[in-house]
């Protein structure tokens, strides 16, 4: 298997992980607003922040990006290695899927951002009396609302986020509102990666479709998990409407890449130029910018023919 396959099949393992390891609903903010000390309910449980944090490490992708998005990023000392945004962002070879709790309490924090409780992460750092928050893949938008309105209460920010959220918001709807009205429900294939990895509906990216009036043909997949890994003669046969290529970064995916395909040249979306690259980031995280994906799947659904 090429360098590309095998990172992209770490990508889904990764990504398929996370949400085995997480409950779907989003976590609930503490009534005691952003004063500190601060206690909040989260994934794991309630979390007692002694004071405002300023020497922050942060495990999850997601996290970096909304502690910047909220303007804590000055805040920040550490990032993990898969946190690729902002480019500012102080990226460090810690990891949150194989933690290494010296190396975390190397840099000295006094909170730790992370999706998951890998490896009793929470447990290990309360012990050094290190707060941990726990912000696990949010299930739709309103999760992802409630998890950078509680990062930023954890911060000190909270009236940074409601301007980030109710940017956000507007956003979304006026991407919902461009969308091309349709007469029928249209299919996406979501790729993944080069092995023909998806995500149903059930999944927080298959939420967003859900929004743009678009359902998962990994949905009628065998096997009954939220990532199946698809045959391409699944997916040609499934003929759908769009397909978003998460792989361009990973895996060197694009149009032209999808078009070389051996019987891809029959697909409804191959034939009508309604496939979509998206960065492998951009569509795998549940940050701010997943408004950019949903621009880029809205502007693909422009190219779908009007259904009679």
């Amino acid at each position: 298997m090429s360098s590309s396959k095998v990172l992209g099949s770490l990508l889904i393992a990764i990504i398929a992980a996370l949400v085995a390891g997480c409950g779907a609903g989003a976590p609930a903010s503490s009534s005691n607003g952003d004063s500190f000390p601060l206690t909040l309910n989260t994934a794991k449980g309630k979390l007692t922040i002694p004071h405002r944090p300023v020497r922050i490490v942060s495990l999850s992708p997601t996290a970096t990006e909304d502690l910047f998005a909220i303007g804590a990023g000055r805040q920040v000392v550490a990032v993990d290695s898969f946190s690729t945004y902002p480019p500012e962002a102080p990226k460090t070879t810690l990891s949150g899927f194989t933690p290494n709790i010296e190396a975390i309490a190397a840099y000295k924090p006094d909170l730790v951002v992370a999706s998951d409780d890998i490896h009793n992460l929470v447990d290990q750092l309360d012990k050094l009396q290190i707060p941990t928050l726990l912000e696990p893949v949010a299930a739709d938008l309103n999760g992802v609302y409630s998890e950078i309105n509680q990062i930023a209460q954890a911060t000190g920010h909270l009236p940074e986020a409601g301007v980030v959220v109710s940017g956000m918001q507007r956003q979304v709807q006026a991407v919902v509102k461009s969308a091309p009205p349709a007469s029928r429900r249209l299919t996406v294939y979501h790729e993944l990666d080069q092995t023909y990895y998806s995500a149903t509906t059930h999944t927080f990216i298959g939420q967003v479709y859900k929004l743009l009036g678009v359902e998962s043909i990994a949905d009628r997949a065998p096997g009954g998990t939220d990532y199946p890994q698809l045959s391409a003669e699944f997916i040609i046969s499934s003929n759908p409407d769009l397909i978003v290529l998460a792989d361009t970064v990973c895996c060197g995916q694009s149009p032209t890449t999808v078009q070389a395909r051996a019987g891809w040249s029959s697909i409804k979306a191959v034939k009508t130029g309604a496939v979509a690259p998206v960065a492998d980031d951009v569509a795998s995280q549940w940050g701010p910018r997943i408004v950019l994906f949903m621009q880029a799947v809205a502007t693909a659904l422009k190219k779908v023919p009007a259904q009679t």
